[in-house]
């Protein structure tokens, strides 16, 4: 059953969030589906783990061949190792980074991706989703080098990729949090290993701060919602993380 984000006047936002077991070997990971009416675009559509049962659980809500935009954050395995299946069962646009556009034809079957992939410049770029659009933020290094957020202003939610994960269980990550404080054990050691740098996170604030955003949604775990926003995009501008915390001991030959 996904969570339901947003849904007023046509406009819908689910997200999918138990269909890897993160009980098992695989982390949790969440899909999210945005429908503007008759047309429909999928962010992080993730792995071979989660297509058939994301697949089945879409169809309940909204027509996958009718998909026109699949949206990935970046290029990892649980973003869209998917991919092949996708664009068989879809006519779906592929965006991501210019710097992954060519890395993405090596999950499908050769051909297949021809023609249908759409590279992000740096600076972001506006996607048409029926009436509405959704807007690729530059979130460079947070973690992956080309990374990109994307953020619906109809709802004024922000598809924050790994940015704001919790490590948490497939139900657990099912229910918004909001207040920062419930889900910082859960997070911290994880944005301290796989974000960048302070320096990128100071930027990414500085970026989002000014925006409405009523709810930060990870692609690992929980929502964050009403004070939580803030208290999180406090929280990172004085987070050391990354090349901010390696040193000598960590570039030494194994005994």
């Amino acid at each position: 059953m996904p969570l339901e984000l947003f849904n007023r006047d046509g406009h819908r936002c689910l997200m999918f969030h138990d269909l890897c077991d993160a009980d098992g070997d695989a982390v949790q990971a969440n899909q999210f589906l945005i429908v503007d009416g008759d047309t429909g675009a999928i962010i992080d559509p993730g792995g071979n783990l989660a297509y058939s049962e994301l697949y089945l659980a879409m169809t309940r809500h909204f027509p996958p061949s009718k998909l026109t935009a699949i949206l990935a954050s970046h290029a990892d395995p649980d973003i869209i190792a998917s991919l092949d299946r996708w664009t068989t069962a879809t006519q779906a646009q592929i965006y991501i980074s210019t710097i992954w556009e060519r890395f993405v034809p090596h999950f499908c079957k050769p051909g297949k991706t021809e023609g249908r992939v759409v590279g992000i410049p740096d600076a972001g770029m506006r996607i048409r989703v029926g009436r509405s659009e959704l807007i690729a933020l530059p979130a460079h290094f947070l973690h992956a080098e080309g990374n990109f957020q994307f953020y619906d202003p109809v709802s004024r939610i922000l598809f924050s990729g790994d940015l704001g994960v919790s490590m948490l269980s497939s139900a657990a990550a099912g229910k918004p949090v909001s207040h920062l404080a419930e889900v910082l054990p859960r997070m911290e050691a994880f944005h301290r290993r796989y974000m960048v740098s302070n320096q990128v996170l100071r930027l990414w604030a500085d970026m989002v701060a000014p925006l409405p955003i009523d709810m930060i949604v990870p692609q690992h775990g929980a929502p964050l919602a009403g004070a939580a926003v803030a208290e999180f995009i406090q929280w990172v501008r004085t987070l050391q993380c990354g090349v901010d915390l390696m040193g000598p001991q960590n570039y030494r030959m194994p005994v």
